[in-house]
């Protein structure tokens, strides 16, 4: 009887300790993918919606908005104004932005950019592989990446232009 106890716990700990050695070394060997406020932004290539490929390492050298949206959301529609009034102020100075649409239909797509009259790069996200690249889970959510290529801030809220202004300055050395 005592024997058969002892095996039981032999098995026992050596589950345990198994499962304890996976746990632990898959969070020390893990990529750390994850976007985060001074980690490099993931590379990404997208066509847009005019049809061209564009991809995020087009703009190094140059301050860039990645701005998730869809043409569903509300705060995300309240905030385009914004951002398109940004662009036009900044785009001079260096500031590129990109939309990055959520897996809509590219005619819901283009009568949005008509009716918003945005003039910067709109990407299409089709199967929404960018949003789980960036970890995207709210919307709008909006990564400000400097020239060097660190994301510097996430932001994941309605933006208005002082918010926009004063996270993009610095990147642009103004």
């Amino acid at each position: 009887m005592r024997e058969h106890k002892k095996w039981i716990q032999g098995i026992i700990l050596t589950f345990v300790l198994l499962i304890g050695g996976y746990t632990i070394g898959s969070s020390l060997f893990a990529k750390e993918d994850i976007p985060r406020e001074g980690s490099t932004a993931p590379d990404f290539s997208l066509t847009g919606l005019d049809g061209s490929k564009a991809s995020l390492s087009d703009y190094r050298g140059k301050a860039v908005m990645v701005n998730f949206w869809g043409s569903w959301c509300e705060p995300c529609a309240r905030e385009m104004p914004a951002i398109q009034r940004q662009y036009e102020k900044w785009k001079d100075k260096g500031l590129v932005v990109l939309g990055l649409n959520l897996d809509e239909s590219n005619v819901t797509v283009q009568s949005f950019v008509q009716q918003m009259n945005i003039t910067f790069p709109v990407l299409l996200d089709k199967e929404l592989r960018m949003r789980d690249r960036y970890a995207v889970r709210y919307y709008p959510t909006t990564f400000f990446i400097d020239p060097s290529g660190k994301i510097v801030k996430i932001a994941v809220m309605e933006m208005d232009d002082d918010f926009i202004e004063q996270t993009i300055r610095p990147m642009l050395k103004l």
